[in-house]
């Protein structure tokens, strides 16, 4: 057996033991508690949440720019965070989730989402609770911060919060080469030199692996995506969030007027896509796949693992962006956290999910699916509809959402991984995340010519190692998590007075932050 074999074979048994045996059990069990701890927040609060993210996006306060140095706006980090969720993960994700799990694994896709609202929702509260200025005056905040000051807080567990908040901020920085560069940026370049076709930079191959050819036409996609990623990457978190704030709310309008547009011409088969996913989620031994059979279990993880992977509830990922926010109030930016899980898989998954399942791509009566290929599957569903005569352009809108969709994750993830690297290189941060965005810039390259799927097979495991620890400072902070909701809710909902704010675990940012609202109540 060669290097690579051996390696793949070791990142096999990693990946099983930290998604399939433990990870995904984790991720749920902590959405569970966090949700019963929180009284059913997503629920009892839905219209307190609804009226404050997506109720306030005509609030100059919450979309306008803010004027403080290297901080964002509200709106501004939600569709940062946005950026780096609604990804291929929305497309590919529940194509994959489908032709693995069956249309069963869509509900437990819904079943993850419900209770990853509150994880997210944690997550970002103790974010913003434990954040701190760099040397560069810029927000920092993350799982690490929050594994080292608040686990690494209690008696006698100093040493296991620093070494989770540091396994978590490696995994985090590597994850982001892979998952958040290559991986997307592989996705792009093959969908796209295959619904745009330039025959004539097609027929130059450059090599030859695992039997697919790399052309020409992909590296100059490359180049090009190499360029733009780098033009705004190098220009810092603002620049990121002002292009996410433009492209992220376009696009997603976009793919769910065309999804919409899918299901409605295919009524009849509203009422039978549901009827399967409800029906096939409780399977033991699902039909479904015909003679190969889907066990309940690999329903279950599928279902979980990709909506895991489309919302990235639990990673602690978005957190680092969600703490840039100029808002004082920890509950209030952990509202956007409950609404960023919504949007991205209860809508725009949902939306892919009865693409697939309205539109005659997926046989009913046999359970067979006619393709085994994830972007394929989805390209197909819209091609149903989207046709002029014999022409079909769904693939090209599929190319272009998933160029869209892709490019703005490799934005999100590149601050991810400078704020992971910014956590490991200490007082050396200033150079080491210039050194960091260079590196990520020109690793795209790779990803548009690579052939093996080993690198996004080991960013899978990377990103599986971030989940862990991070589940495991949101499980043990999950006390102050109550203490700042229940503050939050006496003084914002029931309108107690004489209640102060829990707002930083650092008496001076307390102090600052308190005062600012005490002199502008509109503050938080």
């Amino acid at each position: 057996m060669g290097f690579w074999e051996t390696l793949a074979s070791i990142n096999d048994k990693v990946n099983t033991f930290v998604w399939t045996q433990t990870g995904v059990w984790l991720l749920i069990a902590t959405g569970i508690v966090m949700t019963c701890l929180t009284k059913f927040f997503q629920i009892t609060h839905i219209g307190h949440w609804m009226k404050k993210t997506i109720g306030s996006l005509f609030d100059k306060k919450v979309i306008s720019h803010t004027g403080e140095k290297a901080t964002i706006s509200q709106f501004q980090a939600l569709c940062t965070a946005l950026a780096a969720t609604v990804g291929v993960g929305n497309i590919a994700g529940v194509s994959a989730a489908i032709i693995t799990g069956g249309p069963g694994a869509v509900f437990w896709m819904w079943f993850a989402a419900f209770f990853g609202m509150m994880t997210n929702y944690s997550e970002n509260i103790l974010g913003i609770y434990f954040r701190r200025k760099n040397l560069e005056g810029e927000w920092s905040g993350g799982a690490m911060y929050y594994l080292q000051d608040g686990l690494g807080g209690y008696k006698g567990f100093k040493f296991i919060g620093k070494a989770l908040a540091v396994i978590f901020a490696v995994c985090a920085a590597l994850a982001s080469f892979g998952i958040g560069n290559m991986g997307q940026v592989n996705k792009i370049v093959l969908n796209f030199t295959s619904a745009f076709e330039w025959r004539r930079m097609n027929d130059v191959i450059l090599y030859s692996a695992d039997g697919n050819d790399v052309t020409l036409y992909m590296l100059i996609v490359g180049v090009a995506l190499m360029f733009l990623v780098g033009i705004v990457v190098i220009g810092g978190l603002q620049r990121i969030a002002s292009v996410a704030e433009k492209i992220v709310p376009f696009m997603v309008v976009i793919f769910i007027l065309g999804s919409i547009t899918i299901i409605i011409v295919n009524y009849q088969n509203i009422l039978p896509a549901f009827k399967a996913i409800f029906s096939m989620a409780f399977t033991k031994q699902a039909a479904w796949g015909g003679a190969t059979g889907v066990a309940f279990k690999t329903i279950i993880t599928q279902g979980c693992k990709r909506g895991v992977f489309s919302n990235e509830a639990g990673l602690g990922s978005s957190v680092m962006v969600h703490s840039n926010s100029n808002v004082k109030e920890p509950v209030k930016q952990g509202l956007w956290g409950i609404f960023e899980v919504f949007a991205d898989t209860i809508i725009v998954c949902s939306m892919t999910a009865l693409v697939i399942l309205t539109s005659g791509v997926v046989d009913y009566k046999t359970g067979m699916v006619e393709t085994t290929n994830d972007a394929t599957l989805v390209a197909d569903a819209f091609d149903t509809i989207f046709r002029v005569g014999n022409f079909a352009f769904g693939r090209y809108f599929v190319a272009v959402a998933i160029l869209a969709f892709a490019f703005t994750t490799i934005l999100g993830w590149s601050h991810y991984g400078s704020k992971a690297v910014e956590y490991l290189a200490g007082k050396h941060a200033p150079v080491a995340t210039k050194i960091y965005k260079v590196l990520f810039v020109l690793v795209i390259i790779c990803g548009a010519i690579m052939t093996s799927s080993i690198a996004w097979d080991i960013s899978d495991t990377f990103n599986g190692l971030m989940m862990i620890p991070n589940l495991i400072g949101v499980l043990a902070m999950s006390p102050l998590v109550m203490k700042l909701t229940k503050n939050y809710v006496d003084r914002k909902i029931k309108g107690k007075k004489d209640v102060d704010p829990m707002l930083s675990y650092d008496p001076s940012i307390q102090a600052e932050n308190a005062k600012a609202i005490a002199e502008n109540p509109s503050e938080d």
